[in-house]
């Protein structure tokens, strides 16, 4: 018998192991993986044992444990497909263009995202951008959500006042959430769709960083029909006191006790998510150097110190996690500061410029470096234009894991697209296009960027989130691991896609 997406698994047939687990077989001749109850019980020569159960045969593919994206902004990523993009807008003139030929959507807004606008010729004003849309309420998401460019009118039904239209940091997140909040049923739909796309890359996890009370949410999407894959929901700084008088700890399972079946476990209780600093493309990562268009800027500390190292102290007292977003080099120095003064466990998420005297605290502490090594060759321009001053190590791997630091790899989707393999590649190889690897001495091998993007392993024992891959991932090419063939995904035993 062949599997149906959906059917619960108990042998995957004749594959070749590939991550994880590779070390305990004596050869590369095919084996089959029997699982039972959501774990893998066995592993044995192909066909030496009868097959149990719904049969998926492998047909000589390559097995990997399920993949995780570590850091996703969930309802902002499902609902990029119905936004206008503008990542190759080259100028502000053009997105302004861009714009004012967008579709709106229903709620009568235009809604562009994707904008890079660091390396621009021209700036963003509200003038040329209400010359350009007029009376309809126009909104453009920078790349890295870290600003937005607003026309008056949409000025005006946000409340919100700009001269030059454009919101920085906690003001352009509060536009952000109320767009992703504006239909809840909608957003959940759309959730629904992108999992299942997610799946067909291999994906079993990932960790949400929406900014909104997912501790609803995600039950809520459970008990209508989701099970495309694992979950790990943050909570903000705003919401502190609500989980922690919800008695929600890190790590804890987190549903509702009707869940469907195929949801059950799926969704558990992430760490508490705290943005320390800015970002590169809109200038405001916090640098121990000025940024050389303006010898007065170094960024901005968004959280002052003393409160950054209260929030991880009370979030530690009531059983939470932490994550910590610090992109700058002064920005991660304040965070493993709070991490050393108040025994906090957990990530600093970004780490894209790192002082060398920071790496081997990093070790020290037992913090984990959770980076996305796509933004390394998005913004590999950027880096060297308004990080040219910087002494500090941009956008480490190799020497974060050689100082004994723990990695684990996300896309920040919608930042850069959610595909694990594109994580992979860009660790690997160092470069997504014609040019020479940028930065070649932090790329990673194969098997140490595979061990950043999983939680498990296939040995017997193990939860059975399995990919099966249409080549051998260990001999591939940046290329070949980027659009890596997924030919079916498990989770915990249950077909979620099949190519």
């Amino acid at each position: 018998m062949s599997a149906a997406v959906g059917e619960v698994v108990g042998t995957v047939a004749s594959v070749r192991i590939a991550g994880p687990g590779r070390e305990f077989l004596i050869d590369e001749e095919p084996v089959d993986v029997f699982l039972d109850d959501g774990r893998i019980v066995d592993i044995a020569p192909a066909g030496a044992v009868p097959a149990r159960g719904e049969v998926l045969d492998g047909d000589g593919a390559w097995v990997v444990p399920g993949l995780w994206d570590n850091h996703v902004h969930t309802v902002q990523w499902a609902l990029e497909s119905q936004r206008t993009p503008l990542g190759e807008a080259s100028s502000a003139a053009e997105a302004a263009r861009i714009m004012s030929q967008a579709a709106p959507l229903p709620d009568g807004r235009r809604v562009g995202s994707g904008f890079r606008d660091a390396l621009w010729p021209d700036q963003p004003t509200l003038a040329l951008l209400d010359a350009a849309t007029g009376v309809v309420p126009t909104y453009l998401i920078n790349a890295d959500v870290h600003s937005t460019w607003l026309n008056s009118a949409a000025l005006r039904r946000e409340g919100f006042d700009a001269v030059d239209g454009v919101l920085r940091e906690a003001d352009a997140f509060e536009i952000s959430r109320r767009l992703n909040a504006a239909d809840p049923a909608h957003g959940d739909r759309t959730v629904a769709a992108a999992g299942v796309q997610a799946a067909a890359r291999g994906l079993t996890g990932l960790v949400d960083f929406d900014m909104a009370w997912n501790a609803d949410a995600w039950p809520r999407r459970v008990m209508a029909g989701f099970a495309a894959h694992r979950v790990e929901f943050a909570v903000y700084p705003f919401d502190l006191d609500r989980a922690i008088g919800a008695g929600l700890r890190t790590g804890e399972t987190h549903e509702l006790a009707d869940a469907p079946e195929a949801g059950r476990g799926l969704v558990h209780v992430g760490p508490l998510k705290i943005i320390s600093d800015g970002s590169l493309g809109t200038r405001t990562a916090a640098c121990s150097h000025a940024y050389p268009d303006d010898p007065a800027n170094y960024g901005v500390l968004t959280v002052p110190p003393a409160e950054l190292t209260e929030l991880l102290t009370t979030a530690t007292g009531a059983g939470l996690g932490v994550a910590v977003h610090a992109i700058g080099d002064r920005a991660v120095t304040a965070a493993l500061d709070a991490f050393t003064a108040s025994g906090a466990v957990g990530t600093i998420e970004h780490a894209q410029l790192v002082r060398h005297a920071d790496l081997a605290r990093f070790g020290r502490l037992g913090v984990t470096a959770s980076v996305q090594p796509q933004h390394a060759l998005d913004d590999r321009d950027i880096v060297g234009t308004h990080w040219s001053s910087q002494t500090s190590i941009g956008y480490p791997l190799r020497a974060l894991r050689d100082a004994g630091v723990e990695l684990r790899f996300g896309s920040d989707a919608p930042v850069a697209p959610l595909d694990p393999w594109q994580a992979i590649s860009a660790a690997v190889a160092r470069t997504d296009d014609e040019r020479a690897p940028w930065h070649p001495e932090e790329a990673l091998r194969f098997d140490e960027a595979l061990g950043a993007s999983v939680r498990s392993s296939t040995r017997p024992g193990e939860v059975a989130d399995l990919v099966l891959c249409g080549a051998d991932p260990r001999s591939a090419d940046g290329t070949t691991l980027r659009r890596m063939p997924v030919v079916a995904t498990l989770l915990g035993g249950r077909l979620t896609h099949r190519g």
